[in-house]
This record gives C-alpha cells, sequence and structure tokens, in this order.
C-alpha cells in the first residue's frame, strides 16, 4: 500500500483492494455526490483516476478496465496513457 501525503477531504474511501500489482480504490464525493474509481501502479507510480455512476459503483471497482473502455474520453481523468501499464 502506498502512504498518502496529504488528506483529501473532498473524497472519502468506500474501499480498497489490492490484485497483483494493482491497488484499486472506490470513492465518494460529498460535495458533488460523485462516486469514482482510482486504480494505482506502485511499480510505475502511475494513477488512472475515472468517475462512475452510483448504480454501477461496485462493477467499475471490480472491473476498472472495462469500465474504462464504455467511458467517453472526454469523461475520463488519465494520468498516464493505458497503453504504459504493465500488468504482472
Amino acid at each position: 500500500m502506498r502512504m498518502a501525503t496529504s488528506i483529501d477531504l473532498s473524497r472519502r474511501e468506500l474501499a480498497e483492494r489490492v490484485t497483483g500489482d494493482l491497488e484499486v480504490t472506490l470513492y465518494w464525493s460529498p460535495r458533488d455526490d460523485s462516486i469514482s474509481v482510482e486504480v494505482y501502479q506502485p511499480s510505475t507510480d502511475e494513477t488512472i483516476t475515472f468517475r462512475v455512476a452510483p448504480e454501477r459503483a461496485l462493477d467499475a471497482f471490480y472491473h476498472p478496465f472495462a469500465h474504462l473502455a464504455d467511458q467517453a474520453e472526454d469523461a475520463i481523468e488519465i494520468d498516464v496513457a493505458l497503453g504504459a501499464w504493465h500488468m504482472s
């Protein structure tokens, strides 16, 4: 697990899981009642974050890359290109 360097009060962690070399976290933002999924790869220090509809939150949490394929390009906040990800 990575150490948080600052506390983001704008969102709250709902769930977290680690699979292989990926850390997947589900967040809720009380400011706008939005749900987001963050996928972090510690080996490359790369993160992808995207919003998801509340009714699809758990599905996106367990299958984040399937949901990324369904997202409109302008609705995705990507810190790195998907092609740069390395699966262990």
